[in-house]
C-alpha cells in the first residue's frame, strides 16, 4: 500500500480554480525575501516572476537563453535579474548556483518552473533521457547546491516544484528511468518525470519540515504556453486541445486556464498562510488536491503512485547515487 500523507486532501481554501494572482497575494508583503523561479521569463513562470516582485520580492530567473529572458522580463516592476542555466547540462547548473551563492546567502522561495513535455528522444549528459533529466535531475542538483541558502532562510523558507497532471501517465520507472531497456515513449518519459517533480517535493518536504522550511508540488492546470512546443498541430486536435479548424477547441476552452491562472497554484503554494504547518502534499486549483483512483478524472486529482513517501524516499536515493556519479 502506498505511504501516503494524511495532509494529502483538500482544506478549503476559499480560492477559486481560476483565481488571479492578486487575489493570492492580497495582504502579502515579501519585501527582504529572495526567490527563484527557473523558466521564470515564460509562459506561467513569467506570470509568477511578475506577481513576486510585485509583492516586494527580489527575483531571480535562471534561463538557458539569458538574453531572451532580460527582454521577456524588461518591463516588469520590482527587482528582478537573470543568470545563465541550462538544466539539462549539470555543469551549468552547478556553475549558476556557485554565482547565486556569491551574491546571495538566504534564499526563500525556490520555484522548480521550468520544464520540457513530450520531446523527441533526446539524450543529455551521461546519456540521460532529457524529460527525466531536465525536469527532475536538473532540479535536484539545482536544490543540492543552494539547500544551504534555503537553511539560512529558514522558517516560513518553500521549495515548489510544478507537476501535472501528466503524472498519470507513468509512475517512476525505477528500473529503467532512461529507456535503455524499453523503446522510448515520449509521454511515458513525461509522465515519470512529472511524478519525480511530486516526490521530490515529499522528499524536500521530510528533510527540511523541523527548520520550518516547507516543499510543495503543484499541478498548475491546463494552460496554452511554449510548453507544448513540441507537439504537431494534429497531436493536440487529436488530444482533444485544439480544434481542426484552428485554435482551441471547445473543450480546451471550458478546461484551459489563462497564464495568470496558471500561476496561482504556484503562488498559493510559495506563500499562503493556510499551509504554514502542512507540506509535502500535491496541490492544484488553489487548494491540496483529493487522492484520485486510475480511473478517476483526467485532469484533476493526483494518484498514488505520485504521493508515496516509500517512493519519495526511494527516488532521493537514486537521485543522489546518479547526480554523484555525473
Amino acid at each position: 500500500m502506498p505511504d501516503i500523507s494524511p495532509d494529502q486532501k483538500p482544506i478549503g481554501s476559499g480560492f477559486p480554480a481560476r483565481s488571479e494572482p492578486a487575489e493570492i497575494l492580497a495582504g502579502i508583503d515579501l519585501s527582504g525575501k529572495t526567490a527563484l523561479v527557473t523558466g521564470g521569463y515564460s509562459g506561467i513562470g513569467l506570470e509568477t516572476t511578475r506577481a513576486l516582485a510585485g509583492a516586494g520580492a527580489k527575483v531571480v530567473v535562471p534561463a538557458r537563453r539569458p538574453d531572451a529572458a532580460r527582454d521577456a522580463l524588461a518591463d516588469l516592476d520590482g527587482e528582478v535579474s537573470t543568470g545563465a542555466l541550462d538544466l539539462a547540462d549539470l555543469s551549468s547548473v552547478r556553475a549558476f548556483a556557485d554565482d547565486f551563492l556569491r551574491g546571495n546567502d538566504a534564499l526563500h522561495l525556490l520555484i522548480n518552473n521550468a520544464g520540457i513535455m513530450a520531446c523527441p528522444e533526446t539524450r543529455v549528459g551521461p546519456g540521460w533521457e532529457a524529460q527525466f533529466a531536465t525536469n527532475h535531475l536538473g532540479h535536484a542538483a539545482l536544490y543540492q547546491k543552494l539547500e544551504p541558502a534555503i537553511r539560512k532562510a529558514g522558517d516560513g523558507a518553500r521549495v515548489v516544484a510544478l507537476s501535472s497532471t501528466g503524472h498519470k501517465r507513468s509512475p517512476v520507472r525505477f528500473d529503467d528511468p532512461f529507456f535503455e531497456r524499453d523503446p522510448y515513449e515520449k509521454w511515458a518519459a513525461y509522465g515519470q518525470a512529472k511524478t519525480a517533480n511530486s516526490l521530490f517535493a515529499i522528499g524536500v518536504d521530510a528533510r527540511l519540515k523541523s527548520e520550518g522550511v516547507r516543499a510543495y508540488a503543484v499541478h498548475p492546470g491546463g494552460i496554452e504556453t511554449p510548453l507544448q512546443r513540441h507537439l504537431e498541430e494534429e497531436e493536440m486536435v487529436a488530444l482533444g486541445w485544439k480544434s481542426p479548424e484552428g485554435g482551441l477547441s471547445e473543450a480546451a476552452k471550458m478546461l484551459f486556464k489563462t497564464p495568470t491562472q496558471g500561476a496561482t497554484t504556484t503562488l498559493w503554494a510559495a506563500t499562503s498562510p493556510q499551509l504554514a504547518d502542512i507540506g509535502g502534499v500535491y496541490c492544484e486549483d488553489c487548494d491540496i488536491a483529493k487522492v484520485g483512483a486510475p480511473d478517476g478524472p483526467r485532469y484533476m486529482e493526483v494518484l498514488p503512485h505520485a504521493v508515496d513517501r516509500e517512493a519519495a524516499e526511494k527516488l532521493w536515493t537514486m537521485t543522489d547515487k546518479l547526480l554523484a556519479e555525473a
